[in-house]
């Protein structure tokens, strides 16, 4: 209980002390709760840490999560050339998903089939 609060005590003391080394002098209420709200979030982190966020797909990968992203930029383009450019980012990342997916799979029932070999049930 006494980390606990301990812990508290610090982020409430590095969260006012960045709250008054700048002041909130602008009179929109926006700006100052983005402020206050970076304030909070960059203090959590810093004695927290942050956690990544893991894909609920074992899939997709950071590589077919940047294709995705790059594909996404060509979507609403209106010209021929950049909706060439966009099915071709389309199958690449058809044909990156279905490998990886594949590839993800048959380590799995080779696991499965090792286990099975050895006795071991599930």
């Amino acid at each position: 209980m006494k980390k606990l609060y301990g812990q508290r005590q610090r982020v409430q003391d590095d969260v006012e002390e960045k709250l008054g080394a700048v002041g909130c002098d602008s009179g929109n209420v926006e700006e100052q709760w983005s402020y206050i709200k970076g304030c909070v979030a960059d203090t959590v982190s810093e004695l927290v840490g942050k956690f990544e966020k893991r894909a609920r797909k074992a899939w997709i990968t950071q590589e077919i999560i940047s294709k995705m992203a790059e594909r996404r930029k060509w979507k609403n383009v209106n010209t021929e050339e950049d909706r060439k450019n966009y099915r071709r980012l389309r199958k690449e990342l058809e044909r990156a998903t279905n490998n990886t997916k594949k590839n993800i799979l048959r380590t799995f029932v080779t696991r499965l089939w090792n286990f099975k070999e050895r006795g071991i049930t599930a």
